[in-house]
């Protein structure tokens, strides 16, 4: 059973590699692997229940049309003026500079691709001023939008799939997530940095993009939701005890649990945010519902549909006994926890090219193994999750992989190899101190 899981594994990986599309190759080998355990309805019965879980599809949902609402709006574009106007004047900062405005436009953007879309009408041709090869520029695109920080919002299906797994609530797992995300965009920023200099510059190709008024009103958009998130939940909890009840009462039934109201929380906080995008903007707001469903829309085709098939594709390795054996490695060699909590979904994101369902299919993998050899399941989550996004950024089949390329005109395969390297040492990096108790 062993030798047939693995090898239907490594067909999926020679399929993807080959450019089969990564649906068809992990629902075939999902499908395959139910069969072989004997169970092919749990193939259908888990793409079903994925396909309408609201866990996924409400906040994934909400989150990108709120992105699309912010570009319709121009916000965005507001927020990322801001944030890249010292950037004009220290060139010598330009390659981390970019990665760190990735990373923060993407902690209230959530989306990867939206964030990708958000920075590079500006940073492409900012970068292109300074002479950077394409690679490079494309590479540091990628990594900026992709590289976890979304992890740092509360609103994050990874962080959601944690929550409800521990039962701790998301906010309270960003600061732990945190210590694990900053040394990683640290070290990873660093070895890029090093390697975008032996790359050496070129020629400039392009004029940098003209002088932007910033409205200072329109680039606070983007962190609504974020602060909402954050006041709503603990430690702060400022939201008042009868409107938190009037609001779980709104948004429940009797049989629905906590975490249901948690994720209608997620979405009811993108719907405000959308909504203050028209107040900063009122003439583009007759396009803005038009923008949201859009937006919507393209999360359910381009990323739930990953999250689905993944889930498939993890539930019949779990079916085929292989998790099993995973955590009996674990049980019996503790300190195998923490390098395969970061290589396993490593290697899946970068497979199936989400983080989200990376971390979906293989987070329980690891709860049980964690809490037999004494270490919180919460904190191995936040392994998880990061190896996951690592994974995904390295994926030359990720949906933000493939529109860094297409911004900068340079191949998904080249940038995955480029970005890989910075990526692997930095989760090197994070494992080492997690083994030593730094972090």
């Amino acid at each position: 059973m062993l030798i047939l899981t693995l090898a239907m594994i490594v067909m999926a990986i020679v399929a993807v590699a080959r450019g089969v599309d990564v649906r068809l190759s992990l629902g075939v080998a999902g499908l395959g692997l139910a069969s072989l355990a004997g169970e092919p309805l749990a193939f259908v019965r888990t793409f079903l229940s994925t396909f309408s879980n609201e866990k996924f599809v409400v906040p994934i949902c909400t989150a990108m049309g709120f992105a699309y609402a912010l570009r319709h709006t121009g916000c965005d574009q507001h927020l990322v003026q801001l944030l890249t106007k010292p950037l004009r004047h220290v060139r010598p900062l330009l390659v981390p500079g970019v990665i760190l405005v990735g990373f923060l436009v993407n902690i209230p953007v959530i989306s990867q691709t939206s964030t990708a879309v958000c920075i590079g009408p500006v940073l492409v041709p900012l970068m292109r001023a300074a002479g950077l090869p394409a690679l490079t520029i494309g590479a540091a695109l990628l990594l900026g939008a992709s590289i976890g920080g979304e992890l740092l919002n509360p609103g994050a299906p990874e962080l959601q799939t944690v929550s409800k797994a521990t039962g701790v609530p998301s906010q309270e797992l960003v600061g732990g997530v945190a210590r694990l995300v900053f040394p990683h965009l640290v070290a990873a920023t660093l070895v890029f940095w090093v390697m975008s200099w032996r790359a050496g510059r070129g020629e400039p190709t392009a004029e940098a993009p003209p002088a932007f008024r910033v409205n200072l009103l329109r680039a606070a958009v983007p962190l609504i939701p974020v602060v909402l998130l954050f006041t709503a939940g603990p430690p702060l909890n400022l939201v008042p005890p009868d409107v938190d009840q009037w609001m779980q009462s709104q948004l429940t039934t009797p049989k629905e649990d906590v975490g249901t109201y948690k994720t209608r929380l997620i979405g009811l906080a993108m719907l405000i945010g959308t909504l203050a995008a028209v107040a900063a903007n009122p003439r583009a707001g007759a396009g803005v519902p038009k923008a949201f469903f859009e937006g919507a829309g393209y999360a359910f085709t381009n990323i739930i549909s990953l999250i689905v098939i993944a889930n498939c594709f993890a539930h019949g390795i779990e079916l085929t006994g292989i998790a099993e054996h995973l955590k009996g490695w674990i049980r019996d060699n503790p300190t195998l926890l923490w390098p395969l909590a970061a290589a396993v979904p490593l290697a899946f994101g970068a497979l199936s090219g989400s983080g989200m369902a990376a971390t979906e299919g293989l987070f329980r993998f690891f709860v049980e193994p964690s809490e037999a050899v004494g270490v919180k399941a919460d904190s191995v989550g936040g392994m998880v999750s990061l190896g996951a996004a690592a994974g995904r950024t390295m994926s030359p089949v990720s949906a933000v992989t493939l529109m860094c390329a297409a911004l900068t005109q340079t191949g998904a395969f080249a940038l995955a190899r480029k970005v890989a390297p910075p990526l692997l040492i930095g989760m090197t990096v994070v494992v080492a101190l997690r083994m030593a108790g730094l972090i």
